[in-house]
Parts: C-alpha cells; sequence; structure tokens
C-alpha cells in the first residue's frame, strides 16, 4: 500500500541532461524526454521557457536560447528520481455561504427555455415536473439549499431528467451548453441517497463511495464537486474529489475517511482502485459526464478498467447516468452497453448543435494575419474572454504576447502544474486577468460568470469540439458572443458543419462561407451530430413520447 509514495516506473529517466529542468508540468517533461531518446527533435532547448520582466508570475514565456529554466524556480524535477506532486488544493468550508455566490444568474432568455422542444424515448416515462416545489418527498434541508443556489424553476433538462433519475432509471441525456445539466443529476440523487441512507462503508485500508460521478477535467471535476457541496451542505451527505496534479498521501488519506459521493477524474482514481483504497460494492449511481469525452479513443480504457472491476455491481444492480452537450450516434453505440437495456434518451433542442443565444462570428484569415487580428479584437474590448487554441505551446505564447501589447492575460493547459492551473482559472474568474488562452483543458462544462466573450484563436479538429467551446459563454439564457478566425487552408473540412450549426442556431452565413461549402453537399438533418436516439433507427424502442 506504500508504492503511491514511490516513484511511478516509466517516469524514472537517468539522463541527466534532464535531472534539473525546472517549472513545467511532468507531461511536458516526459514528452521532452521521449523526443530526445527517440533522436528525431534534436537539441531541446528550443523548447525551453525563461520569465520575462513586468509580467505576473503565472504567466509563461517562450524562449529559444536557454534551457533548465523557468518562471517557477520554486519547482525542480529530478528524473533520477522524479517527484510527485506536493500541492494540496484548499478544501471549501461548507459553512461559508459564500460558496453560493459564483453561480452564473439565469439571463434575460432564460424564459425561452420552455420553448425548446424536448423528446423522451424508452418505456415508462415518468411525468416532468415544473417546478422544484413539486418534488415529492424532498428533504426540507436539500430545499432550502436550493433556494440558496437561486435555482428558481427548473430547466427543461432539469424537468425531465430529476423524475427519470428518482423513478430508477438509467438515463442517456443530451442538451445545449449552459444548459443547467450537472444539477439535473446531483439534486435527484442527493435526494434519494436523503429518502434511502444506507451504512458508509468504510476502514483504515478502503473505503465504498456510494456515487461515483466521473469528468474528464480537473476543472470541470472540481467544479461538480462545488454544485455538490452546495446542495447537500448540512445535510450529512459527505463527497470529495480526487484528480490528478495533488498530493496522493493526502488524497488517500481523505478518501479513507469514506465519502457518500465521490467525483473523480479517470486516472487519479484507478490509480487508488489499483492500490486498493476504493471499492465499489456500494456504489448505487455511477455518472459519466461529458459522456462523448469520457468514451473516446484516450480515455475509453480507463473507463473500462472501472466498469470491469471485480467490486462495481452489475447494470442491473446500480443506476448509471450519462450526459454531454454533444452526443454523436458513434458514442451512443458504445455507451448503450454499459446502460440498462430499458435506459431512457432525452434529448432537449437540436442536439450537438450552439445555443441561438451565442452571437456567432467568423473572421476569413490566413496564418499570417492571425496574430494581428486577434489583437485588433481584443483591444476593443478583452474583458472577460476565453481564447482557445490547439497547442499547449501557443498557450503560453499568446497569453506573454498579449501581456507585452498590454492585455492582461494568463495560459491554461495541461502541462501546467494543478496549481498553476488553478490560479490561472482564478485570476480570470476575479478578473485579475482579462483574458484567459486555453486549450480544451477549459473547453467542457466550466461555468464561469465572467465569461462574456470565446474567441477560437485555433479552429478545432471537430464540431462537437466547436460547440463544447463557444458554450463557455450564453448560459441558462445570458447572452454570449463567439468569434472564430477561420483559415480555409486550415479548417477546410469544418466548413459544411459550421454552416450547419450556423442555420440551426438561426444565425446568418457569411458569403465566404457558403462560398467555400457551395461544392460540398449541404446535410440539415444533423443526424451526423446525434440529433436523436439510436435506438429509433433499429426499431428497438417501444414507446416515444414528445413534449
Amino acid at each position: 500500500m506504500n508504492s503511491l509514495k514511490e516513484p511511478i516506473a516509466n517516469e524514472t529517466s537517468k539522463n541527466k541532461n534532464f535531472s534539473n529542468t525546472r517549472g513545467r508540468g511532468r507531461g511536458f517533461l516526459l514528452k521532452m524526454i521521449e523526443k530526445h531518446n527517440s533522436e528525431k527533435f534534436g537539441n531541446l532547448s528550443s523548447s525551453s521557457i525563461l520569465p520575462t520582466e513586468n509580467m505576473k508570475s503565472n504567466v509563461v514565456v517562450h524562449n529559444q536560447d536557454l534551457v533548465k529554466k523557468s518562471s517557477f524556480p520554486d519547482c525542480e524535477f529530478n528524473y533520477a528520481n522524479p517527484a510527485r506532486s506536493t500541492y494540496i488544493p484548499p478544501e471549501p468550508n461548507e459553512n461559508d455561504k459564500s460558496i453560493y455566490d459564483d453561480g452564473i444568474s439565469s439571463g434575460i432568455n432564460f424564459e425561452k427555455f420552455d420553448d425548446i422542444e424536448v423528446k423522451v424515448n424508452g418505456k415508462n416515462i415518468p411525468e416532468g415536473i415544473e417546478s422544484f416545489d413539486t418534488l415529492n418527498n424532498i428533504p426540507d434541508r436539500l430545499m432550502e439549499n436550493i433556494k440558496m443556489c437561486n435555482y428558481v424553476k427548473p430547466t427543461p433538462i432539469q424537468k425531465y431528467s430529476i423524475p427519470i433519475i428518482l423513478s430508477g432509471k438509467d438515463l442517456m441525456a443530451t442538451a445545449q451548453t449552459g444548459s443547467g445539466k450537472t444539477v439535473a443529476y446531483v439534486l435527484p440523487i442527493i435526494q434519494k441517497l436523503l429518502m434511502d441512507p444506507q451504512i458508509l462503508v468504510k476502514d483504515r485500508n478502503h473505503s465504498e463511495p456510494q456515487v461515483v460521478i466521473m469528468a474528464p477535467t480537473r476543472e470541470l471535476a472540481v467544479q461538480i464537486k462545488m454544485v455538490v457541496l452546495k446542495l447537500a451542505r448540512g445535510t450529512g451527505i459527505s463527497s470529495f474529489v480526487c484528480y490528478g496534479g495533488t498530493l496522493v498521501s493526502h488524497q488517500k488519506n481523505q478518501i479513507l475517511k469514506g465519502c457518500h459521493i465521490l467525483v473523480a477524474t479517470p486516472g487519479r482514481l484507478n490509480e487508488f482502485v489499483q492500490h486498493g483504497f476504493i471499492t465499489f460494492s456500494s456504489v448505487r449511481f455511477f455518472v459519466l459526464d461529458e459522456v462523448d469525452k469520457m468514451l473516446d479513443i484516450d480515455l475509453k480504457p480507463d473507463i473500462d478498467k472501472i466498469l470491469d472491476h471485480f467490486s462495481m455491481p452489475s447494470v442491473m444492480d446500480r443506476q448509471t447516468i450519462m450526459l454531454s452537450a454533444t452526443l454523436p450516434d458513434a458514442t451512443q453505440h458504445l455507451a448503450k452497453f454499459y446502460l440498462n437495456k430499458n435506459y431512457l434518451f432525452l434529448a432537449v433542442g437540436i442536439i450537438s448543435s450552439a445555443s441561438k443565444d451565442i452571437k456567432q462570428n467568423f473572421c476569413l484569415v490566413n496564418r499570417f494575419n492571425k496574430r494581428d487580428i486577434l489583437t485588433s479584437i481584443l483591444k476593443k474590448d478583452s474583458v472577460g474572454t476565453i481564447v482557445f487554441v490547439n497547442q499547449k505551446w501557443t498557450a503560453d505564447f499568446l497569453a506573454t504576447y498579449l501581456c507585452e501589447k498590454h492585455i492582461p492575460s494568463t495560459s491554461i493547459h495541461g502541462d501546467r502544474l494543478q496549481d498553476q492551473r488553478e490560479i490561472a482559472l482564478d485570476d480570470f474568474r476575479t478578473r485579475k486577468m482579462n483574458v484567459l488562452v486555453a486549450t480544451t483543458v477549459a473547453a467542457r462544462g466550466l461555468d464561469i460568470k465572467c465569461v462574456n466573450h470565446v474567441l477560437n484563436y485555433d479552429m478545432p479538429l471537430v464540431i462537437e469540439e466547436y460547440v463544447q467551446r463557444i458554450g463557455r459563454t450564453g448560459r441558462l439564457g445570458n447572452k454570449g458572443i463567439a468569434t472564430s478566425l477561420f483559415d480555409p487552408d486550415e479548417d477546410y473540412l469544418l466548413v459544411d458543419p459550421i454552416i450547419s450549426i450556423l442555420a440551426s442556431a438561426n444565425q446568418e452565413i457569411p458569403n465566404w462561407l457558403l462560398k467555400l461549402g457551395r461544392e460540398a453537399r449541404y446535410n440539415d438533418d444533423f443526424d451526423k451530430f446525434g440529433g436523436s436516439d439510436i435506438r429509433i433507427m433499429s426499431n428497438s424502442v417501444d414507446e416515444c413520447e414528445e413534449w
């Protein structure tokens, strides 16, 4: 059991050239070692980084001349004996009512949610709710927490997900970004735990959570934990979040105290399961948030390890819930094997489409003028802007470049240490920084109150990623703006999907974009983006009810 304190075998390198490299995340440095060993990339000095004068400490600057330097001089990596992270994230205090202050308030178009088409497929579909007050047997403390969160009226995904989960049915659900999906499953799960309390199993060697919620990114896992904390406050329901980049021994000690609800990322959860600190015999609910990402080629093996674990209850003995704003048919085909065959499929609005509350703008660019156009846009108004890029080094470079242009910016990506990621996100939330330059780690699920503008400096590779990115604004009926720099030489595969997305949101399609897509076959049924329950195609759904 003490093996968690030891270095991971595949993280060890005897190459002295890297023994004192400092400042970047271990993932970045491991890649550097692999490149060096393969002798394909020559001298590594081109990837080194340096601090720059008059910059905040959490902005990384690339330098082509020097190595073994960093803007975080307190963090050293010795690859002869690599160190585990020593970061211990601060624990939120549930007695501090300020935890309720950071949520997004409903916007001017919130009432229009009632006009969104909702479809539920499957057998024995429970009736939707019109208000939280109509929930049966809801404990007084839980209702008090709902009011503290300012949840006045359920959104469409909440109207139907809550009674479905309370009825004990498995659920696959999809709704547009910013529609309240997290509350749609956390609230009924907490209510069922309170209505049917069971003994929390734990001892000095392991614990058994009753609910496992899995998320693809650390930031989303932390956010889900905060939603759980707000709704479970004062109810006796305990929760914990475990994710990478933090001190393993600290998280191990917290887990061994036991918790009803465990929120986790796949890598760290598998690490604890492998060493026997967590088993699943008591699991009553298993949730995959952002299921299309969780079941992609990178994360699916980790999910399979957990669901195939000898202690995991079968699909008949647990309730499984899967949600995402983007749900392609391929994901549905994979996901159905993890669900009871009589699961319900809930679709709110046009699946995998963008919210109509987001004004989508496109700028035709090329590789030579992208940076100038970005700067000119941000010079007008940069407050509350997330700039998305595809490469980690681009995020660091742009953050520094924008700071030099007197636009306060910071960056977040997977190669930054966890405390640096959290500092960057907090600086953006509190408006110490106007701009957050981010990779895909910030593209999914994050609710940040101050996001007014999403800017795609690099277009993503797939349309689902585009929908997720721009969904960081225009949430819960609030209006938002998304601007995308479109380079035909790089982004031509997205022409038709973007035309379809714009058409589904009733937005103007630029003439140059129509011209680019003129020769492509225009498809407006959106089925390739996951527009319907796949069981309808095979006539395997017994009932289809539409509201």
